[in-house]
């Protein structure tokens, strides 16, 4: 059986996540961002026990098919941005639908409606993100960074930085920092 999780941004979320669904008797088969599978069906004390901890870590559970299609979105959205290494040639458009089947359009409306942002301004926001944490590191110059996220040019990079975050990047990396969020916050 599949249990859907909001807020399941990182490695270390699905760690936490484990921890809890063995608290409650659970067997997980498998833990990705988002989406758990587990070997029997929870009772709903084992439901009620598993909302509860993992409300108060953060997270919660999805059960309706809407607030899944939103949260897979999101998903799909950070493992795209954060843990590939190098970018799709797929549009992000057609990424969605491949992996969703769902019209892009539909999905479009539907997040719009729910998350009040469009995908294309979420998808910059993480992209933003990440562009951060690599300043960080120092290990990428911009033009490599600009690269590494599937930007056209550092110039069409640097534009959106400022855009977001009011600031350039060199700007940024003199603050080290300290403008970062958490994915989940975003």
């Amino acid at each position: 059986m599949k249990l859907y999780i909001k807020n399941m941004v990182c490695s270390r979320c699905k760690m936490m996540v484990k921890t809890e669904l063995e608290k409650v008797g659970l067997q997980p088969l498998s833990v990705d961002l988002g989406e758990v599978e587990v070997k029997e069906a929870p009772s709903t004390s084992q439901l009620k026990e598993l909302e509860s901890s993992l409300n108060e870590l953060g997270f919660e559970l999805i059960d309706d098919q809407k607030s899944r299609l939103i949260e897979q979105i999101k998903t799909l959205i950070i493992e795209h941005v954060h843990y590939n290494e190098t970018q799709s040639p797929l549009k992000l458009s057609a990424l969605l639908t491949s992996k969703l089947n769902y019209d892009y359009g539909y999905l479009s409306n539907l997040f719009s409606a729910v998350e009040g942002t469009t995908i294309e301004k979420y998808h910059i926001a993480q992209r933003i993100e990440k562009v951060k944490e690599l300043l960080i590191y120092n290990e990428l110059n911009l033009s490599e960074i600009a690269f590494q996220l599937g930007y056209s040019s550092v110039a069409y990079l640097s534009s959106q930085f400022k855009q977001v975050t009011g600031m350039t990047p060199s700007a940024f990396k003199v603050l080290q920092g300290s403008k970062r969020r958490n994915l989940e916050d975003i």
